[in-house]
């Protein structure tokens, strides 16, 4: 009996060494999936340390940290609806983690959730009451809500902690100058600088202040000493430049300009100010590039076309002129200026007719007004002001806004900064030759496919991509070759379908489509049970529709289709509707499905049609990221968000170049 209970616990003792071993060993790797991940994210390799923190959790739900660093990569990649959520799964795993705190607070900010944000701060800051970047963000965010009491008290907090910190004064400064008190808003800058006299903010609100005053020479002054600190911000260059120009210092004011749009390139003000600038010193051709590019952005803007017309008109384009005028005239029908330049310009044309009623409409409005019109005496005009007889007064900020603090910087691996068309992701095809899909592991399959090649049919095994690349020349012609072959085998067997779906391969790859629709029809009518066949057709005649119409993208919200692409698509709808009879699974035919409806303007069938396949597959990137398409495209931001969120976590990482655009313009 002793010997019997000895090997059951030798036998016990042993299992559980190996269960131990098992576990530690589970341990090791997921304690190395996690490092791998970190090391990816400390490269600045975002999209790949999504990948890895996506396996530790799958891996170990449970674990905070996977979900913070997940969420932190989401945040570089400007992803901050994600980013909020996986810092939100972190907290529920650990609520003392301070840095889950911080970071949401910060996805929150971005979101301009100010009042979360605050709340997140407050978290932060009982747990570790000397984190000073958490009190400094509290303040900014209570600033935000317009909470000035608030701030006031958290600066009180901040300078008893910290008084040989500038910043607390700087910022005790801004909440007095929101309260509009000016005088104890300067006390508090006086204070900041003689604590550090290198605060770039507080120069900058010194500057501000003393420019309201009309005192431009100080104002250009202390902004000097703020570009010194911040030589990459590029609004303090368009504040000098205005300094500048106010002291008829134009060669001083047109260099500001150019360093503010060599900063920061779609600067409004730099464009537009500069524009007027080359106007001035004759520089006609570069002028109306700066006003074309603010045009592009504000089509509306009726002075920037007024200054364009002027500028046409200095160049020869008087047709462009008149267009231009014509289009502030209809805004601003009493803008008599604009019928006196318009006449002249028709006089140029040889339209007498058409400039005397110009004329005429100024010489009734003269007779009708005897009082002069106001002319402002300020050199400059406001942003919202919209006056056309300002049209060539400088441009400055409706309100000039302090400092603030910057978190955007240029990461190796950005990949939201590469410019993405809002068109849908392409088409799954069949064929001989792929790509492989960046960083993405989504692999597409379906047995249907694999058993096909495993019959030895086809010469080459049949993928499904939607990466396609051209054969080479060396394959080109191995095609010609077999469809010789193919050919004079099927004068002796005209009902073998494998040759005709072998041969319509060939003909795909050498894109001879009208050849190829012609086998896939023949093996369709012979064996109308295989989906692979009418799978291929559907793609054959959409591929032939996007070459016919030199269409290099599957979708365009304001496509108009014509009635013979509408019976193709339909056509090559009916034939994937067939595909998914046959092959309910197929998720692939049913993506392409809400392609096709997409194409032609049915978004709600197309967002079903992704919808039904992210049923299918709940990690399938390419359906998220075409439904998110489709609810932007019908006004459904937040959902077209989150879809397209879901698409960069599951590898498709172009979405979120389209979450940093479309989140803006909420």
């Amino acid at each position: 009996m002793r010997k019997k209970l000895l090997l059951l616990l030798i036998l016990f003792l042993a299992f559980k060494g190996r269960l131990g071993g098992g576990f530690l060993y589970a341990q090791i790797n997921t304690d190395r999936v996690m490092l791998m991940g970190r090391n990816a994210l400390y490269y600045e390799d975002y999209v790949l340390s999504i990948q890895r923190f996506n396996m530790v959790v799958a891996a170990k739900p449970h674990l905070a940290e996977p979900y913070f660093y997940r969420g932190l990569a989401k945040f570089y990649l400007e992803d901050y609806k994600g980013a909020e959520a996986d810092c939100s799964s972190a907290i529920e795993r650990n609520p003392y983690a301070e840095n889950s705190y911080v970071l949401r607070a910060l996805c929150r900010v971005n979101l301009k959730d100010y009042a979360r944000a605050e709340q997140d701060y407050v978290e932060s800051t009982r747990i570790n009451p000397i984190n000073q970047g958490s009190w400094h963000n509290k303040v900014l965010c209570q600033m935000e809500q317009k909470a000035y009491e608030r701030a006031d008290s958290s600066l009180d907090v901040m300078i008893r902690q910290w008084p040989k910190e500038a910043e607390g004064y700087t910022l005790k400064a801004q909440v007095r100058f929101a309260l509009s008190d000016t005088l104890k808003a300067e006390e508090w800058l006086d204070k900041a600088l003689e604590v550090n006299n290198y605060e770039a903010a507080a120069w900058s609100m010194k500057a501000m202040v003393t420019l309201n005053r009309g005192n431009y020479k100080e104002g250009e002054e202390c902004l000097d000493r703020a570009i010194l600190q911040m030589p990459r911000n590029a609004s303090l260059y368009v504040n000098r430049a205005l300094a500048r120009f106010n002291q008829d210092n134009l060669r001083g004011a047109m260099s500001d300009y150019d360093a503010a749009l060599d900063v920061e390139p779609g600067n409004y003000l730099g464009h537009f100010n500069r524009g007027l600038l080359r106007a001035q010193v004759g520089d006609d051709n570069r002028a109306i590039e700066d006003f074309d590019f603010v045009l592009e952005r504000e089509p509306d803007n009726t002075i920037a076309l007024y200054n364009r017309a002027l500028l046409l008109e200095k160049t020869g384009d008087y047709k462009g002129a008149i267009r231009d005028i014509s289009a502030v005239l209809k805004d601003y029908p009493e803008f008599w200026t604009g019928y006196q330049t318009r006449a002249q310009i028709r006089r140029k044309l040889g339209d007498t007719y058409g400039a005397e009623r110009d004329e005429f409409k100024v010489l009734k409005a003269q007779m009708e007004k005897r009082t002069g019109t106001y002319k402002s005496k300020s050199k400059t005009r406001k942003k919202s002001e919209r006056n056309p007889d300002d049209y060539n007064k400088l441009v400055e900020e409706d309100t000039q806004q302090p400092l603030r603090e910057e978190y955007a910087s240029e990461y190796r691996g950005h990949v939201q900064n590469k410019q993405t068309e809002l068109v849908l992701q392409k088409m799954y095809v069949m064929t001989y030759y792929k790509r492989a899909n960046g960083l993405s592991n989504y692999i597409p399959f379906h047995r249907t496919v694999e058993s096909f090649n495993q019959s030895g049919q086809l010469p080459l095994p049949l993928y499904i991509s939607n990466v396609e690349v051209n054969a080479t020349e060396e394959r080109k012609q191995q095609h010609f070759e077999d469809i010789k072959a193919v050919t004079e085998v099927l004068g002796d067997s005209p009902e073998t379908t494998g040759l005709y779906l072998r041969r319509a391969m060939d003909y795909y790859h050498l894109r001879d489509f009208e050849a190829c629709l012609l086998d896939l029809d023949r093996a369709v009518q012979l064996q109308p049970l295989v989906a692979i066949s009418y799978f291929l057709r559907a793609q054959v005649r959409c591929a032939q529709m996007a070459v016919d119409n030199n269409k290099l993208s599957t979708f365009n919200a304001q496509l108009s289709t014509s009635p013979e692409e509408k019976i193709a698509y339909g056509l090559a709808l009916d034939d994937m509707k067939k595909v998914v009879e046959l092959e309910p699974d197929m998720l692939f035919a049913q993506f392409n499905i809400g392609n096709i409806y997409g194409q032609l303007g049915e978004l709600d069938k197309a967002a079903e049609a992704y919808s039904r396949v992210i049923e299918m597959d709940s990690r399938f990137p390419d359906a998220y990221y075409n439904r998110g398409i489709i609810r932007l495209m019908q006004g459904r931001t937040d959902e077209g968000l989150a879809d397209l969120s879901q698409a960069g976590e599951y590898g498709l990482y172009s979405a979120y170049n389209l979450i940093k655009r479309y989140s803006k313009t909420k």
